[in-house]
């Protein structure tokens, strides 16, 4: 394959990767340039892993999604799931619901993480207005 054409693969694989979740981590567009197969391969697998599969709806997986990463503490995760969330039509009520189920198994560590994802949405949904 060209120099040329392996610009445009990658070109075209950072934009489908910003479009499919709102926002490209610097990290995955450093990826990119260095391993361009893995990345391919990372992406093919998140594309399974979140998108509409036979019986779950891309919403409900990330609310899973969501869980987990307030689990790990990795709010800025939840943040991006969250707004993922919600333009795959999940309410802010499906989100705070599943974020108050998160605190018997997580704690209120999670639980927290959680709430500090959504109050930054509501933040920015504030701040558009204005």
């Amino acid at each position: 394959m060209s120099r040329q054409d392996m610009e445009k693969r990658k070109k075209d694989l950072i934009a489908a990767m910003s479009e499919e979740r709102g926002y490209m981590p610097p990290p995955w567009a450093y990826m990119a340039e260095k391993d361009f197969d893995f990345i391919e391969a990372y992406n093919n697998l998140y594309t399974r892993a979140l998108a509409d599969g036979k019986t779950l709806p891309v919403k409900t997986r990330e609310l899973i999604a969501i869980g987990i990463l307030a689990y790990r503490g990795l709010t800025d995760g939840v943040y991006e799931h969250a707004k993922r969330a919600l333009r795959h039509g999940a309410t802010k009520q499906e989100l705070m619901e599943a974020i108050e189920t998160t605190i018997v198994p997580g704690g209120a560590p999670t639980f927290s993480a959680g709430l500090r994802a959504l109050m930054r949405i509501e933040e920015d949904e504030k701040k558009a207005k204005t």
